[in-house]
């Protein structure tokens, strides 16, 4: 009898530890990134998740990913910045925000909007739209 005692508390503890686990999040790599939905050349963390996106939007298309750990209140973390440079895009210092960085690249534009556990990549319409007329007068 008292040995089913201890296997039943073993048995309840490994589940306890098992679901606080699971529950708990988990810090991004900051390592391995992929284009975004809307914006092919501008870099997102693999490890984030799509979960909206609204191109219905007459001034913006944007896509909304889920990244957990992300917070708000901080900045964005260093080796990201560097992703984002390294792909070759520039912050635009006079039109960014704390939580709302835009940068650019050629003729494109990008908001990279940061909320808890989330952040919003936006590309307005217009930019593409004339950077798009402007390659076909080009040729």
């Amino acid at each position: 009898m008292r040995r089913n005692k201890w296997l039943a508390l073993l048995v309840l503890f490994s589940v306890a530890v098992a679901i606080l686990t699971g529950c708990v999040e988990e810090e991004p790599s900051w390592t391995s990134f992929e284009g975004a939905a809307n914006e092919k050349t501008f870099p997102v963390p693999k490890e984030a998740s799509k979960t909206d996106r609204a191109s219905s939007n007459s001034d913006m298309d944007y896509v909304r990913y889920a990244l957990p750990a992300l917070k708000e209140s901080d900045s964005l973390p260093a080796p990201y910045l560097e992703e984002i440079a390294a792909w070759g895009w520039t912050e635009e210092p006079n039109l960014s925000t704390p939580n709302q960085k835009v940068f650019q690249k050629n003729k494109h534009m990008v908001h990279l909007s940061v909320h808890d556990g989330s952040f919003t990549v936006l590309v307005p319409k217009d930019r593409k739209a004339t950077v798009k007329s402007k390659s076909v007068d080009l040729n």
